[in-house]
């Protein structure tokens, strides 16, 4: 945990799986493109691989090992393989699930309600590496484009999660780059937290389910509920403490 006083102005907010319930919108939208495209229904084991499939694709990601797009249809194109289902139609199902993950969202645990807390002290943005399509349609149908100040979506930035690159576009957007005003909050190791690390920024660790660090990341903050994040903040140009469970 760093020591020092910090003065923190300006929020970096992951989006799914921090302030949205990105594991219920998926398991959804899985589940009805299956419908749409006449797969019959996806059972829970099918759910289960292509999970294990898509979290390897974006580990891989941010690794820089592949584009963007060479994940969203790859993940899909080796899922269908493995089940049986014609691999031609990858491309054209993800186009279909990206529209559906739009139209699902729902908030993590107190995320709103932590979010109306903190904006009139403090800046908010969300950052995100899902697509353009899935995640503005998201944002605003909970009204979250409204609360937050801008979303920086990596599709649109040029550079995903954890690249330093992201991180210092977001420094010229928001207008600052001093590293003492910033705090990344998300639920990844790998993306939000190695990323915040790269960026040279505090790091906030969401961990609900309470995950190992296996990665053994020097993280600042741990947290296991969003309204933690308010008390972090309450304390005074951020004077030493820990919150780890």
């Amino acid at each position: 945990m760093r020591k020092g006083k910090k003065s923190i102005k300006y929020i970096l907010w992951d989006i799914d799986g921090t302030l949205l319930d990105f594991e219920l919108t998926e398991n959804k939208a899985i589940r009805e493109c299956f419908k749409d495209f006449n797969f019959g229904n996806c059972s829970d084991k099918q759910l289960e691989d292509y999970k294990k499939i898509n979290n390897k694709y974006w580990k891989r990601l941010e690794n820089g090992e592949i584009s963007k797009k060479e994940v969203l249809e790859g993940r899909f194109v080796e899922f269908f393989l493995k089940n049986g289902i014609d691999s031609d139609i990858a491309l054209e199902f993800n186009e279909a699930y990206q529209i559906c993950i739009g139209n699902i969202a729902y908030y993590m645990k107190n995320a709103k309600e932590t979010v109306l807390a903190l904006k009139t002290k403090y800046k908010q943005y969300g950052a995100t590496n899902g697509t353009i399509v899935a995640q503005e349609k998201r944002l605003e149908k909970l009204g979250l484009d409204k609360l937050l100040d801008d979303v920086f979506i990596s599709e649109r930035m040029g550079f995903e999660k954890p690249s330093i690159n992201y991180y210092e576009t977001v420094f010229e957007k928001v207008g600052s780059h001093n590293l003492e005003e910033y705090i990344m909050i998300g639920d990844s190791l790998t993306s939000d937290m190695q990323g915040g690390i790269n960026a040279g920024i505090t790091t906030c660790w969401f961990n609900a389910n309470k995950k190992e660090n296996d990665k053994k990341l020097n993280i600042d903050y741990e947290i296991n509920d969003l309204k933690e994040v308010i008390d972090i903040l309450s304390y005074t140009n951020f004077a030493p403490m820990i919150l780890r469970k």
